[in-house]
C-alpha cells in the first residue's frame, strides 16, 4: 500500500472509531489530512473503492494481530499463551482490542450487509483462532469450541456496553480465566 493511500486508510480508520459510520465522508478525511479530494480519487475507485479498501485492511489488521500473537506463543503452554493474549489488551492502539473502533463497526454492521459480512469473518477467524489454541489442551472439539467462547464473548460483550469496557477492565477480566485454563496437553 502506498503510503499516501495507508494514510487516507489510517484516518478514514480514525474518525470511523471517534464518529462512526455517519461521520465517514470523504470530505473530512481530505480536510484531517490536508489532501485534496484528487489524491482521494487518484488513490481509490470513488466511495465504493474506499469503503471496500477501509474494510479490506481492517479485516486484515484485525485477523493478523489475534493470529499473530498466537503464532508468536507457539509451542508453550496454553495459560502462557493466553496470558500473552490478555497482555496484548492495551489502551494504545499497538493492542489487539481497539473499543471505539470495534464499536463503530460492530454498529455500522447492523445496517450494512457488506460490513456485517466483513464482522462475520473477523468474527469467525478469531474464533478459530481461539479454538485451536485450546484444542490440544482438552479432550473435543466441542470443548474446545466451548472454552474458546469465553474469552471470544466476553471481548465482544466488552464491546457491547455503553461506553465499551476500558482495555484495562478486559485485561483484568481475561487475566481472571487464566487460572481455569489446564497447564499440560489432554491426554489422547
Amino acid at each position: 500500500m502506498k503510503d499516501t493511500e495507508a494514510r487516507w486508510i489510517s484516518e478514514g480508520l480514525a474518525l470511523l472509531a471517534e464518529e462512526g459510520a455517519q461521520g465517514l465522508r470523504i470530505d473530512r478525511v481530505a480536510a484531517r489530512l490536508g489532501l485534496s479530494k484528487g489524491s482521494f480519487h487518484h488513490h481509490f475507485a470513488g466511495a465504493p473503492g474506499y469503503k471496500s479498501a477501509l474494510l479490506e485492511h481492517f479485516e486484515r489488521i484485525s485477523v493478523e494481530s489475534l493470529e499473530g500473537a498466537i503464532a508468536r506463543t507457539d509451542g508453550q503452554n496454553l495459560r502462557v499463551r493466553l496470558a500473552e493474549l490478555s497482555r496484548l489488551v492495551s489502551a494504545d492502539d499497538a493492542g489487539i482490542y481497539s473499543p471505539r473502533l470495534d464499536v463503530a463497526v460492530r454498529a455500522w454492521a447492523s445496517s450494512d450487509t457488506e460490513v456485517a459480512a466483513m464482522q462475520a469473518r473477523i468474527d469467525d477467524a478469531r474464533l478459530a483462532a481461539l479454538q485451536a489454541a485450546w484444542r490440544p489442551f482438552v479432550a473435543t472439539d466441542g470443548e474446545a469450541h466451548a472454552a474458546a467462547l469465553l474469552p471470544f464473548l466476553i471481548g465482544v460483550g466488552a464491546t457491547a456496553v455503553v461506553p465499551p469496557v476500558a482495555p484495562d477492565d478486559l485485561r483484568a477480566a481475561y487475566e481472571l480465566l487464566l487460572p481455569l485454563v489446564p497447564e499440560e496437553p489432554a491426554a489422547t
